[in-house]
């Protein structure tokens, strides 16, 4: 069974005169396989949070970027030797794009389309022996720092988000995802477990 350790809690503050934002990232190891859903903003937090795990960047086998807003993609380049993956293909630095079935390749992990926040948008579940299914959710779920942060299921699936592009979706989205997760990290703020 897979595991997951979650490298970088997501933030979303202000301070300063400035926004700061780096998007949750997770590492899921499977079957030899090194795999982390997306890669955030901080490259030192995330280098030293891969160090922690006995990891180099070229350890990496796949990235998956849950969407591409830049405080959860922007890092990716530095992933030389994993292929990328969306919530419809399968990327190689040689410029090949081929499409996935709806799961990182050699494993059971699935991807989950669950537009709202964005169109592309996707969620990664895994079925884990420490927290059952974990859905890596990015922002089908968030909060600001600043906020509290309520994981009944009403407030999961009320949850105010100023960059929705379709809340018909995102509601439909959440709905899907709270049906099937005992466990949700998602892309700023503190994973946790659902009861459903």
């Amino acid at each position: 069974m897979p595991s997951i350790a979650v490298l970088i809690q997501g933030y979303a503050k202000k301070g300063n005169g400035a926004e700061y934002a780096s998007s949750t990232v997770t590492l899921i190891r499977d079957r030899h396989l090194n795999i982390l859903v997306d890669t955030g903003m901080d490259r030192t937090l995330l280098i030293d949070a891969l160090k922690k795990e006995h990891l180099a960047p070229s350890d990496i086998n796949y990235v998956v970027l849950t969407h591409t807003h830049i405080d959860h993609c922007i890092l990716a380049g530095i992933f030389e030797n994993a292929h990328m993956v969306d919530d419809s293909a399968l990327y190689s630095f040689d410029g090949k794009i081929t499409q996935h079935n709806k799961k990182i390749p050699n494993t059971d992990i699935e991807i989950v389309a669950t537009p709202g926040h964005d169109q592309f948008h996707c969620t990664i579940l895994a079925d884990t022996e420490a927290y059952g299914n974990v859905a890596m959710c990015a922002d089908l779920f968030w909060w600001p720092d600043n906020a509290e942060q309520q994981t009944d299921k009403e407030h999961l699936l009320n949850l105010k988000d100023p960059y929705t592009k379709d809340s018909d979706a995102l509601r439909k989205s959440r709905e899907k995802i709270l049906a099937i997760a005992d466990y949700i990290v998602p892309g700023h703020g503190k994973p946790f477990a659902f009861k459903k």
